[in-house]
């Protein structure tokens, strides 16, 4: 069987110098009837190899548990790479940050009292065995010198950005050892000195994070480990987009002079992305360095796949300057053709707040439950606290709102406290009248000091600084919202659920455009495909065609603020915002 060893300069396949041109491909972002689709196109650029991510909260939302169904069967997915002729290496983090939520972590870890994330600390290290165990019973089997695709694994990801805990490192080798994983393992940091210092731990080869000034980078990396082949395991050749900024993009020109600079040198790629795909559901993650910025939906990352896995100009680009250094077949993937362009009307069905009993669990109090104490991972929690009798009076939260508070008194909005704006206070303008927060997980910060942060109603709400008790908290799970019959529900004022049917002659991509909307979440077909925000850069909602099918298909909306245009527009391709000139 083939064995891939790490050389003096070069890694050695069957005892062959081995240049790696891999791609990232998150199988967790990509439905599952379209992975064979873009692996082949990676083939097409020139890529020999295929990484990914493996998501913990994903596969295990409670513990003990480790879902490999549909969208996150890993073993089809290793299975497909190897069926295309590629290798490919797996990255289990346990932390992954790879913009997803919470970096990966199952927020189950948070309600460990005592737990220490990423550090050898005894539950969290309990915890992790568990999850690495089940992935490398996936991937033991498969790996190159049994037979199977997989060449490389990652121990943790970036941690000299994190810690410097060399007990904790070398513990995650010993569990990767022990469940069977005898690939070459890897560590990847930015080329930092302190961050290589860190994050580095004897035996493990080290890769670093780049997506510009190439040869400089490596010339950091190899005053860190002298012998070995050179790689960019994170070619950073795009960026993510938040929301309320623009779309980020880079430049054909300077990301393929970055890239050519790699390979010249003999250096090994994985370029992050080769296609990013989407955050669908209410898995996207955010950012917090003094102010809060959770990402969109899409995670186009402007790579050589765009979200839709079509090729684009880095695309061709890339597989050019491949082919300078590597063999590349001749076929090339067929261009993007424009998707159908027709709108279908919406019928606002329901009110929120009414379809509380249907969608929610509650739970009394004194005080508002976090989503920590609610066991809920991500999405909404309704909270109320019975009538105040001061007007006007100001409602605050005592530390933070997290992450959008839509209020309410008896069912009428008073108006929103949001994260991203540092707010958590409002006038509450009624007499006598119940207080109800609505208030959104955004998105779970997936990088830096507030990781594992819980979310909410963060400290003492008061009203004129005196504490609201007696509560009650909801948690909601809005993706039975397509499953309800709204027959008959009452419409009132504040969020609401429309939906509507649109007729296809055929299953196909699709692109919904939701400028002309407020906020909130669609679901086609049953399939949570994300949120959408007036705020951009975002325009579109991917629908992938797998989601569609021939003849009806059913769209619902949860609206959280207003559409100025309540109808749902497909048109016929991406709109991922305005470019920063």
């Amino acid at each position: 069987m083939p064995e891939l060893k790490i050389g003096e300069k070069d890694f050695l396949l069957d005892g062959e110098p081995f240049q790696i041109i891999s791609g990232a491909l998150h199988y967790f972002r990509v439905h599952p009837d379209q992975w064979a689709d873009r692996i082949h196109k990676a083939r097409l650029m020139g890529l020999n190899t295929i990484e990914t991510y493996v998501p913990w909260n994903l596969h295990a939302p409670t513990r003990g548990e480790f879902d490999t169904s549909a969208g996150l069967d890993l073993e089809r997915f290793l299975k497909l790479v190897a069926a295309e002729g590629m290798h490919a290496i797996v990255r289990p983090g346990p932390y992954i940050c790879a913009e997803w939520s919470n970096g990966g972590l199952p927020p189950w870890l948070l309600r460990i009292e005592g737990v220490e994330l990423r550090r050898a600390e005894p539950q969290y290290l309990s915890a992790l065995t568990e999850y690495l165990q089940a992935v490398y019973q996936i991937v033991a089997p498969l790996q190159v010198d049994r037979g199977g695709p997989v060449f490389l694994v990652q121990i943790e990801n970036e941690y000299g950005a994190y810690g410097s805990d060399k007990e904790y490192l070398a513990e995650l080798v010993r569990v990767t050892r022990e469940a069977g994983i005898t690939v070459p393992l890897t560590t990847i940091d930015q080329p930092d000195p302190q961050m290589l210092e860190d994050g580095r731990l004897d035996g493990l080869h080290m890769t670093a994070s780049f997506g510009s000034r190439s040869t400089e980078r490596f010339k950091t990396l190899r005053e860190f480990q002298p012998t070995g082949p050179l790689m960019c395991m994170e070619f950073w050749d795009g960026w993510f987009d938040s929301w309320g900024f623009h779309h980020h993009t880079t430049t054909v020109e300077d990301s393929d002079t970055a890239l050519d600079e790699i390979l010249r040198v003999g250096g090994s790629v994985n370029f992050y992305m080769f296609h990013g795909g989407t955050n669908f559901g209410m898995t996207n993650g955010a950012n917090d360095k003094g102010a809060y910025v959770p990402l969109v939906t899409s995670y186009d990352y402007d790579a050589p796949l765009d979200e839709a896995g079509n090729p684009t100009a880095k695309y061709h680009a890339f597989r050019k300057t491949i082919a300078k250094y590597a063999p590349v077949l001749d076929e090339l993937p067929a261009e993007a053709t424009p998707a159908p362009v027709f709108d279908a009307s919406l019928t606002p069905r329901a009110s929120l707040l009414d379809l509380l009993g249907e969608i929610g669990e509650a739970r009394p109090g004194d005080h508002p439950a976090t989503y920590e104490e609610l066991e809920q991972d991500t999405g909404f929690v309704f909270y109320q606290a019975p009538a105040v009798d001061i007007a006007p009076g100001t409602l605050r939260i005592g530390e933070e709102v997290r992450d959008r508070a839509y209020v309410f008194q008896d069912g009428i909005p008073v108006g929103i406290m949001a994260r991203d704006a540092h707010e958590r206070a409002l006038a509450l303008p009624l007499l006598a009248s119940p207080v109800q927060i609505l208030v959104e997980d955004q998105g779970r910060v997936n990088y830096g000091p507030r990781l594992g942060e819980a979310k909410g109603l963060i400290g003492e709400v008061t009203v004129d600084g005196i504490p609201l008790t007696d509560w009650t908290s909801w948690r909601l799970d809005v993706d039975r919202l397509p499953e309800l019959d709204l027959e008959g529900c009452s419409l009132n004022l504040g969020p609401q659920v429309l939906d509507g049917e649109f007729e296809l002659a055929e299953a196909a991509d699709l692109f919904l455009e939701t400028s002309a909307w407020g906020k909130g979440l669609v679901w086609v077909n049953g399939f949570n495909l994300g949120r959408y925000w007036r705020k951009g850069p975002t325009q579109t909602l991917y629908v992938p065609a797998p989601v569609t099918r021939a003849g009806r298909n059913r769209i619902v909306v949860l609206e959280l603020e207003a559409m100025a245009h309540p109808s749902a527009q497909f048109v016929d391709g991406l709109r991922l915002g305005q470019i920063e000139f």
